[in-house]
């Protein structure tokens, strides 16, 4: 059995009508739909093109024009061809201008202005998931928020709550044993970078409450101050040399913490 051919015709990208496709082919078995995309279209010419390898393919077009005379044309000529179609936009712009009593704006690709913050924040997360906990150095020239702590300092946290404010954050855990990546030193930048410490006894109930969760004992050297101390002394010196703004976050909050780190990267904004 051949794959059925499904032809997404869009006066803009066309991401809307895919993603409709999709998961309508979703409830079949296979789930599988030849995705044929024609984006931008402004040209009539387009459309027969497209409504003539629809008709001679056996396919389906489905699309989101928001110009209504594409609309009336591709309608038209796919109905002359015997073509089915699926208007996926067309019918909830005019139950809309119905309820709202005044006629929509007809430009293509406003969905994607609106959504371009929500792609941003996305793009932001994924960075963050990418680059979190030191995984991979080559991101700390890309990211716009470099956090350097101990662990249990809320690195993680704080990237991804940055994240949603589409911001692109790495994260470098310090750790006595482990030499932070060369990268780290290397960035012509370093005003990006922010260093993030705790107080001994609060990180101390923090690491001990997270061997419980784990299952292991609170007395493993992990939670032990003198270990501890050890962590933020060598903290301390790498953020010296570093020469980044450090924050104390034992009483904070993460949006706190995160409106100070914030406040930071405007601030170098302000003075570049």
């Amino acid at each position: 059995m051949t794959m059925p051919i499904v032809y997404i015709v869009s006066d803009s990208v066309g991401e809307t009508a895919e993603f409709v496709a999709r998961a309508a082919a979703s409830q079949f078995d296979g789930g599988q739909v030849d995705l044929r995309r024609v984006s931008h279209v402004h040209e009539t010419s387009v459309i027969d093109e497209t409504v003539q390898s629809a008709k001679e393919e056996g396919a389906l077009i489905a699309f989101t024009l928001v110009l209504p005379e594409l609309r009336a044309y591709l309608t038209a000529a796919a109905g002359e061809a015997g073509v089915r179609t699926v208007d996926i936009m067309g019918p909830m712009i005019d139950a809309l201008e119905d309820l709202i009593g005044q006629p929509p704006h007809g430009k293509p690709g406003l969905v994607h202005q609106l959504d371009e913050e929500y792609f941003r924040r996305v793009e932001a997360i994924e960075f963050a998931v990418k680059y979190d906990d030191g995984r991979d150095p080559r991101g700390l020239t890309r990211a716009d928020i470099i956090l350097v702590g101990v662990s249990r300092t809320s690195k993680t946290p704080l990237s991804m709550y940055l994240a949603h404010r589409r911001m692109r954050v790495a994260n470098v855990p310090l750790v006595p044993e482990v030499q932070p990546p060369d990268e780290l030193f290397q960035l012509k930048d370093k005003r990006k970078i922010v260093g993030l410490t705790i107080r001994p006894e609060k990180l101390n109930l923090i690491r001990q409450e997270r061997l419980k969760a784990l299952g292991l004992t609170p007395q493993a050297s992990y939670a032990s101050y003198e270990r501890i101390s050890s962590e933020l002394e060598y903290a301390e010196e790498i953020m010296r040399r570093l020469n980044c703004p450090v924050i104390d976050v034992s009483d904070r909050a993460v949006e706190e913490t995160a409106g100070i780190i914030l406040e930071i990267v405007a601030r170098k904004g302000r003075q570049a």
